[in-house]
């Protein structure tokens, strides 16, 4: 049963999403706890929501995923 956390962080609109054997369990944006339009950070919030959902723990995660690579970003700064 593999959990698959995806991420987008870094950039607008960050998320999380949750999948176990490639089914969607959860998924969300960090805007909606943080209430900051477009909220660019780390989606700890979304994280722990999708956890919580899925009743697995940090530890349950085999793989992290990211839609980018995030620190590319910064170096174009």
């Amino acid at each position: 049963m593999p959990a698959i956390l995806g991420l987008s962080a870094f950039y607008h609109d960050s998320a999380a999403a949750l999948m176990v054997d490639g089914q969607v369990i959860a998924a969300a944006q960090e805007e909606r706890f943080t209430r900051k339009k477009h909220d660019p950070d780390f989606p700890a919030n979304a994280i722990q929501y999708c956890l919580q959902e899925s009743g697995l723990t940090e530890a349950d995660i085999d793989y992290v995923g990211f839609y980018d690579k995030p620190f590319m970003k910064f170096e174009r700064l």
